[in-house]
């Protein structure tokens, strides 16, 4: 990736309040001496936005900032957050635009191509491949695309809400490009540890992406606390009892529809893992 040039300003100016606000806002950035010139350096253009506008407003730093203003940084209007967070947007975007076309999730015929492994209806019989046949053909994609499939509104609409809720959070605080890693390191891993778990099925959602964001969140807030990745009040307990009344089988026992409860457990504990690489990065260049 490469750095952005943020600001350039003379060496005589102080910085070093403005530098203590970045900081605890949790901006990622780095200052250089060039050629008479003190450099603020971002990861992403996005950043280099955020950074000037804050010099604009303050240019004191730390010390002008009321308090009211700098404790959460989502809480902007939605055309802010849209503009802010263009790859949670792409994300919902894509996963409605995939749900217009499989119907709802009845339209198996589009469905086949976006599933884990592929698979046959005849008649009233369903006959599933298995993995190691359907990537031989080289449709490696099926890894990935199964968390795009959504069964019913109820389904969609609330996997949209908390990627809206989780995604943001993580594209402000790590930028597009790692929301996008993670959102398909979690994909992938959430969808071989369901195949794992039940062998040859039909499957589908944001769900196991979620729990990874979820736990990403979770341990990177532990070990590095920042204002992006503290969560709402009860949202951790309420996500990880919903994960463990899933598993208890009720819903399929009530003939709700079976619940991919492998999928979530492997996307938690690899959300788990990646908070705990960046929170301990975090945390030593903090220190």
């Amino acid at each position: 990736m490469t750095a952005v040039a943020a600001m350039r300003l003379p060496e005589q100016i102080d910085l070093s309040g403005f530098i203590t606000l970045l900081q605890r806002l949790q901006v990622p950035h780095r200052v250089a001496e060039e050629a008479g010139e003190q450099v603020v350096w971002v990861p992403e253009e996005q950043w280099a936005e955020q950074v000037r506008a804050l010099y604009a407003r303050y240019p004191q730093g730390d010390a002008a900032v009321p308090p009211a203003e700098s404790a959460e940084p989502l809480r902007d209007g939605v055309l802010v957050q849209l503009r802010r967070s263009p790859l949670t947007a792409a994300m919902l975007l894509l996963t409605l635009i995939v749900f217009t076309v499989t119907g709802a999730g009845e339209n198996f015929a589009a469905i086949r191509w976006l599933s884990f492994v592929d698979f046959r209806i005849e008649g009233e019989r369903f006959y599933l491949n298995y993995v190691d046949a359907t990537l031989a053909s080289g449709q490696w994609w099926r890894l990935i695309t199964p968390m795009l499939i959504h069964f019913g509104w109820l389904h969609l609409a609330m996997n949209s809400l908390w990627y809206w809720e989780l995604g943001r959070r993580i594209e402000f605080r790590q930028g597009g490009v790692g929301l996008l890693g993670l959102s398909l390191l979690f994909g992938l891993a959430s969808n071989i540890a369901q195949y794992w778990w039940a062998g040859p099925s039909l499957f589908g959602g944001l769900s196991g992406v979620l729990y990874g964001l979820l736990g990403h969140c979770w341990i990177f807030q532990r070990l590095a606390p920042n204002r992006a990745y503290q969560l709402p009040p009860g949202v951790l307990v309420m996500m990880l009892a919903w994960l463990v009344i899933c598993m208890t089988g009720i819903f399929e026992l009530l003939q709700f529809g079976a619940i991919a409860n492998a999928a979530h457990v492997g996307g938690l504990l690899v959300g788990c893992l990646t908070g705990l690489l960046g929170g301990a990065l975090a945390r030593r260049q903090r220190s």
